[in-house]
């Protein structure tokens, strides 16, 4: 069978060396991850956050940040030591309702995740060249799916690394043009704050930066590497050097993230500007920092669009085959309808949204509520010995996995308070 033969490729006897910079052959998979929570429904939320509240709710990106790097390092061993991706175990050990109702929504999740991906790379080919929205939403579907289904894993890996080094060098020069209050700053990343009002951008922040669709795919792309993972000294050394990637790519991630923040904050919250869209957004940073920094502003979209709609029909692609048992593999026809059907109905929908931008900030916050769904099915399938065998979670770590999975439904509960 073909897909006992791509198992076989990926635990083939490869036995990496271990050199100072031998640790550089890990970086990307975490990268892959990060492109999906620094996405234009990211950029939606924190220009919200940062252009209402200041710098009240950089806290949320902080503590957003600490839950994910406990998930996606969690979900990234379920991957190395089984050679499953959270799709495929699902679907191997647990009752068929129970996957096919998780995987069933977190496909739907993966559709309003595409949608922002999309919308956002749309907006910005609008900002940039005029192109209407609905016009700039296929071109840009058209790009992902030619990208997607003609290139290697590894090429895409690296299309990725180069598209976060472009947002991430844009940002570094927006916040060069802008006076930051760095204390005032400081205190809103680590003292949590829940402004009058803000309960629904709180919520979109998490579901912008822990994603359903990240923990499908990093459990997937984890195994690209395709070394021998028989050899329990193999397996130790990828766990090691994994949490290194994660670590790594989370932590430009919240930079990236907080940047936004800092830049909503003290180019529109200073001035007692409430952004509306993103259009808006770069309208009014051309008379506060001027020509170019609009331009670096639509750039940085573009790219953050392309890039994390690539990852985000990654992930469909994933959780779908993973119904019917398979790993991800772009040729199957189960892996590609599943990229299809995340990109397609997307667009689809974005033909139908009269606001965009309210349309990015819903979307995240509605990956907040299917998250905790995503989070306790992962959980159990870490925790269990029979998935696991000697490498299940310790006590420590599942404490810590029951604490972030109780974190996103008090906030849920928080949200469902704040519409009654």
């Amino acid at each position: 069978m073909m897909f006992d033969f791509i198992r076989d490729l990926r635990r083939r006897d490869h036995k990496p060396r271990f050199g100072g910079l031998d640790i550089l052959k890990y970086i990307g998979p975490g990268l892959l991850v990060t492109v999906g929570f620094i996405d234009p429904g990211n950029w939606a939320s924190n220009i919200a956050a940062g252009s209402e509240f200041g710098y009240e709710l950089l806290w949320m990106v902080t503590l957003s940040t600490v839950m994910l790097i406990i998930l996606q390092h969690n979900v990234a061993h379920l991957g190395i030591a089984t050679g499953l991706c959270l799709s495929e175990a699902a679907n191997k050990h647990t009752p068929p309702w129970v996957s096919r109702s998780v995987l069933v929504s977190a496909m739907a999740a993966s559709v309003s995740t595409s949608l922002a991906e999309i919308l956002g790379a749309a907006i910005a080919l609008n900002m940039l060249f005029g192109i209407p929205v609905p016009a700039g939403a296929i071109l840009s579907l058209v790009f992902v799916v030619i990208m997607l289904f003609t290139n290697s894993y590894q090429k895409i890996e690296k299309f990725i690394i180069a598209f976060v080094s472009i947002i991430g060098l844009s940002f570094l020069y927006e916040l060069t043009l802008v006076d930051i209050n760095w204390v005032q700053a400081g205190i809103g990343w680590v003292k949590p704050s829940i402004p009058q009002g803000s309960m629904i951008i709180v919520m979109s922040v998490l579901g912008a930066v822990v994603m359903p669709h990240n923990l499908f795919l990093h459990s997937e792309i984890i195994q690209s590497r395709q070394w021998n993972l028989e050899d329990d000294k193999v397996i130790k050394r990828q766990l090691d050097f994994e949490l290194f990637d994660t670590l790594f790519s989370m932590i430009i991630g919240w930079a990236i993230n907080s940047a936004i923040i800092l830049l909503a904050a003290t180019a529109f919250f200073s001035h007692h500007t409430i952004v509306g869209e993103l259009q808006q957004a770069e309208s009014i940073l051309k008379p506060l920092l001027g020509n170019h920094a609009a331009v670096v502003f639509g750039i940085a979209l573009l790219f953050a669009g392309i890039a994390s709609t690539i990852t985000s029909g990654m992930a469909g692609g994933s959780i779908f085959a993973g119904l019917f048992g398979e790993p991800y593999d772009i040729h199957d026809s189960h892996s590609r309808l599943g990229v299809l059907i995340s990109l397609i109905i997307a667009v689809i929908i974005i033909f139908l949204i009269r606001n965009p931008y309210q349309g990015l900030i819903v979307s995240q916050m509605a990956l907040s509520i299917q998250l905790p769904f995503t989070i306790f099915l992962q959980i159990y399938l870490t925790s269990s010995g029979k998935v696991m065998g000697k490498y299940v979670n310790t006590i420590f770590t599942k404490v810590m996995l029951l604490t972030v999975g109780a974190i996103v439904i008090f906030l849920n509960i928080k949200l469902l308070i704040s519409f009654l």
